[in-house]
């Protein structure tokens, strides 16, 4: 049985705690879009971890964690993931790499850091990690695949060629030292070396895992908003971290993704900048950012403090939507209970009209919060494992959310680690 992991919403919803907990009954664990612009924080036995790259199923000895054909792979980022596991005492995980897999390469990053300063003001808010230029380049057709790596010739070829138009942007349009070729391919086949022995044709791989039923999770990166087609655009990634893209990121066919498992948050956050209409501020954006999470809401890869805002019954029922969501978890609950009341964003007053619809990007912009207030429960929950021990609140609060997002919410978390879970019945 294939089953997926996304995000409804910005991203930052808790994607890796409920990964890592379903990793333990998976047999691989495949993350399928995305590079390192983006992290999932999980807490366990061993630590606390951010990681960027690496499937959430590390931690567990039996799963096989695999990075699809549709990954951002930059090859220095997981060796030093990887490195810091060791570190940590965890047990080496069964890691595998897409032979299709495409590679970040130098030249990806750097146009990423002088295209945002170019643009300024004006610029989309990227972690500079390469990702957009990564991007341009696989559907260029100018990428370079992990397998490209075993092959010196080719590759040679490749970065020379690629190289000679690079080094045109970089001198004449950001005034930036060029590229040296022969230096970007003796690290790419160092780099090479390193994963060797974990490169394999995974699509093949998990399709004989389907037929052999076995247990397979995808990860998903981000959130329903950032996708490129359905999301706020220009303010998103460049891959899609929807569920329907899990098949293709994955190399696997579509009609095997028999559950999709989104990921909420009982209030809202965004890293990057784009449309937040129910983003809040001053006092009470610090408050809620200080008490969110183990460590406060700070970004998992650019340690950027997130924009805050209250639950969004708007944007998260379009996110369910577009992820075709067949159940959801709800993170971060024990977080809200400080709140003598809590406000819900339920519609959008957008131009004097009052919609409970997902508008355009640029509509969004004019769009104001209408909120509906539930009272708080004033209780700390995060010791508390089953449904009916919630305050009565907190139990209405979890179904005023299921109710308004039309999707079954089958867990709630109310705190960071592995064990802190509520199923619900």
């Amino acid at each position: 049985m294939v089953k997926a992991v996304v995000g409804a919403n910005w991203g930052d919803e808790g994607k890796g705690k409920m990964t890592d907990m379903l990793a333990s009954e998976a047999d691989y664990v495949v993350r399928f879009q995305g590079g390192s612009n983006a992290g999932h924080t999980i807490i366990n036995q061993y630590g606390k971890f951010a990681l960027h790259l690496l499937p959430s199923g590390v931690f567990h000895e039996n799963t096989t964690n695999i990075l699809g054909p549709g990954v951002a792979l930059n090859i220095s980022i997981l060796m030093d993931e990887l490195k810091n596991l060791k570190e940590k005492n965890v047990p080496m995980p069964k890691l595998l790499i897409s032979d299709r897999a495409q590679v970040i390469m130098p030249w990806h990053i750097m146009f990423d850091r002088l295209e945002e300063e170019r643009l300024g003001s004006k610029s989309f808010g990227s972690t500079k990690s390469g990702i957009a230029p990564f991007y341009s380049d696989k559907y260029y057709k100018t990428g370079i695949q992990v397998c490209d790596l075993n092959n010196p010739e080719t590759l040679r070829e490749k970065i020379y060629i690629i190289c000679e138009v690079k080094n045109v942007l970089l001198e004449h349009l950001y005034n930036a030292v060029p590229l040296k070729p022969d230096t970007v391919i003796e690290e790419l086949l160092f780099q090479g070396n390193e994963i060797r022995q974990m490169v394999c044709d995974t699509t093949t791989l998990l399709n004989k895992a389907i037929k052999q039923d076995k247990t397979i999770l995808l990860e998903g990166q981000l959130g329903a908003l950032k996708d490129p087609d359905l999301g706020i655009y220009p303010f998103t990634t460049s891959s899609s971290p929807l569920a329907g893209f899990g098949a293709i990121g994955a190399g696997i066919p579509p009609y095997e993704i028999k559950s999709i498992i989104v990921v909420i948050k009982a209030y809202s956050s965004c890293v990057g900048t784009g449309p937040f209409v129910s983003e809040i501020y001053g006092d009470a954006a610090e408050e809620l950012r200080k008490r969110g999470g183990d460590s406060g809401e700070y970004g998992a890869t650019t340690g950027r403090p997130r924009r805050m805002g209250w639950f969004d019954a708007v944007a998260t029922r379009y996110g369910c939507m577009v992820q075709g969501a067949t159940e959801a978890a709800l993170t971060l609950l024990d977080v809200l209970g400080y709140l003598d009341e809590i406000p819900v964003c339920t519609g959008y007053e957008t131009n004097g009209v009052v919609t409970e619809g997902f508008p355009v990007t640029y509509l969004l912009g004019n769009s104001k919060p209408v909120y509906t207030v539930l009272p708080g429960w004033k209780y700390d929950i995060s010791d508390i494992r089953n449904f009916e021990d919630l305050p009565g609140n907190a139990r209405d609060y979890i179904r005023f959310i299921e109710d308004a997002i039309e999707v079954p919410i089958k867990w709630v978390s109310n705190g960071p680690r592995r064990r802190d879970i509520i199923t619900c019945k």
